[in-house]
């Protein structure tokens, strides 16, 4: 493996995350293992330190070289892509966290939230109107939580 040089502003970029208590930890360990390969450390070492295969150092550290700090997250995955967008869905929870239903009870449901036009599910949570009606006959009222 080509040696992995990293700039001082890398190093305080990979610390931020390595040293996060927000992040996926996915992406904390990811920053550790460059910061370890930055260090010099040999990738079985790493490896044995983290309890990881020398495979999963490698291809973070490859990555990481490829692609920067972009390198370190997820890649796409095959699948149907996401139906409602992250702004829509974080309305819905935004409104029943921060308010309360009209009928003076302490909770929401997802018929209270949805018959205030909130949407109960997070399958309708972004879905227009028509949308709601179409999939209601279709499925009968069922909800289903998709991300």
């Amino acid at each position: 493996m080509p040696p992995l040089v990293l700039s001082d502003d890398e190093v305080q970029q990979l610390q931020a995350l390595a040293n996060s208590r927000s992040l996926p930890h996915s992406i904390v360990q990811r920053a550790q293992i460059v910061l370890a390969c930055g260090a010099g450390e040999a990738n079985t070492a790493i490896a044995k330190r983290m309890g990881l295969t020398g495979m999963t150092v490698g291809k973070w550290r490859k990555r990481y070289l490829e692609l920067g700090l972009e390198g370190l997250h997820d890649e796409l995955r095959p699948g149907r892509p996401r139906t409602y967008e992250d702004d829509k869905v974080a309305e819905v929870i935004n409104r029943a966290l921060q308010t309360r239903p009209p009928d003076g009870s302490t909770h929401w449901s997802a018929r209270t939230l949805e018959a205030t036009g909130g949407h109960g599910s997070a399958t309708t949570a972004a879905a227009p109107p028509a949308e709601l009606a179409a999939s209601a006959t279709q499925d009968q009222g069922a909800a289903r939580i998709r991300p």
